[in-house]
């Protein structure tokens, strides 16, 4: 008689909870790999005993992330509301940004994620430089907040929910997991609950930016950013780890075997 493993060994399959072998991926699986790396690397880690606060508090990176998506956006907005001189507020705006660059560097950060947030910053001023329109420096975020939002629904809707794709990596489950009803239906939601963060976000802030308000656009834009992106990310862990409870460590798991 033979083992389900030995059945799957037999015919070349992965056994439910490990991802199939890397040259035998599909394109979400793929995507899904690399979406649960980028977790990871972001302070999401299952296997570690921490508190949905603390974990949302590492995505967020600390009061240095905070600072750094806070204070560029509010450098502009206050400098253009007082004097009305775009380049100086575009200025500050950017000069926010390198100075936090110049931070990340020193303190041996990846490059990569260093200049990130700087080169962001700068496209995101370039806009309006050529268009000489101040409210134009919103225009990237409204292109991201785009992107995200569809990429989230249309995930969501051909039931390759980009959350289950991220869990399913993160757990070593692959995508096992759509085989599981109710943590397809979970995860199909909570990216439905992303898309409509990021387009509720448009639907908010766009009147503004027609309306060339750039104080009442700044604020709203620091209102649903890291308050609201937050609280979604603490609900979607909480859901989450409700579908993968820990087990408890085995007889022996602390280096001590159970006598005969």
């Amino acid at each position: 008689m033979t083992t389900p493993d030995a059945d799957d060994e037999r015919r070349g399959e992965a056994t439910p909870l490990t991802p199939p072998p890397a040259d035998d991926q599909s394109a979400p699986e793929i995507f899904g790999r690399a979406l649960g790396g980028a977790a990871r690397r972001a302070g999401i880690d299952p296997d570690a005993d921490e508190s949905t606060a603390r974990v949302v508090w590492s995505v967020i990176g600390g009061w240095r992330g905070v600072a750094e998506s806070v204070l560029p956006l509010v450098g502009f907005v206050v400098a253009y509301t007082v004097t009305g001189e775009l380049l100086l507020s575009l200025g500050i705006s950017v000069g926010a940004a390198a100075v936090f660059t110049i931070i990340r560097l020193a303190t041996k950060s990846p490059p990569v994620a260093a200049l990130s947030g700087l080169l962001v910053a700068a496209i995101a001023a370039g806009l309006p430089l050529l268009t000489g329109r101040a409210e134009d420096q919103f225009v990237i975020g409204f292109a991201t907040n785009i992107l995200y939002g569809s990429a989230f629904l249309v995930s969501a809707i051909v039931r390759w929910p980009i959350i289950g794709l991220i869990a399913g990596f993160l757990m070593g489950e692959g995508v096992a997991w759509r085989q599981d009803r109710r943590k397809r239906r979970t995860f199909g939601w909570l990216s439905a609950a992303w898309a409509a963060l990021f387009f509720l976000r448009l639907g908010v802030q766009l009147p503004f930016y027609f309306a060339e308000d750039i104080a009442t656009l700044g604020t709203v834009k620091l209102v649903m950013g890291i308050p609201l992106f937050a609280s979604l990310l603490a609900v979607t862990w909480l859901a989450a780890r409700r579908l993968y409870p820990r087990r408890a460590e085995p007889d022996g798991a602390d280096g001590t075997a159970d006598q005969a």
